[in-house]
């Protein structure tokens, strides 16, 4: 099965049902924090939140992809996948911030904002679905 057929994409699907709350969250936020920025720091201020609080998205969208489709060819993937993952996400992130910060940009430290945020209401939401997801049970075995 290739990575683009239909049943190998439906099993990646199948791995990230807590997607559509932390989407929806995050675009409240996007509508809630954009506004703020705006009006704390003008024009740059807004596209700064904006941008980090996209970033934050697209990086988790990255993330909750990437071990899911590792776990659906095999779960013992899962830990390499996620910490390369991780590891070139946070390169470029970081180079990125260096390049914006080079250039004088004021939606900078909006921006930065726009990330923490971003990953708190993310990793907020997640644990809220996750807490209130059921747990997958085993019974005993019928011997």
């Amino acid at each position: 099965m290739t990575a683009r057929s239909p049943g190998q994409w439906h099993a990646v699907q199948s791995r990230l049902p807590h997607l559509r709350a932390t989407l929806l969250a995050s675009a409240a936020l996007l509508v809630v924090a954009t506004p703020v920025g705006f009006g704390v720091a003008g024009v740059d201020g807004g596209a700064g939140v904006a941008a980090g609080v996209t970033l934050a998205v697209v990086s988790y969208l990255i993330s909750a992809y990437s071990v899911a489709w590792a776990d659906s060819v095999h779960p013992r993937m899962i830990m390499s996948v996620g910490l390369v993952t991780y590891a070139v996400k946070m390169v470029l992130l970081g180079m990125v911030m260096a390049a914006i910060a080079t250039t004088g940009w004021s939606g900078l430290l909006p921006m930065g904002a726009g990330i923490i945020a971003g990953v708190v209401v993310w990793t907020a939401t997640q644990l809220v679905w996750a807490l209130r997801s059921p747990l997958p049970y085993a019974g005993p075995s019928g011997r």
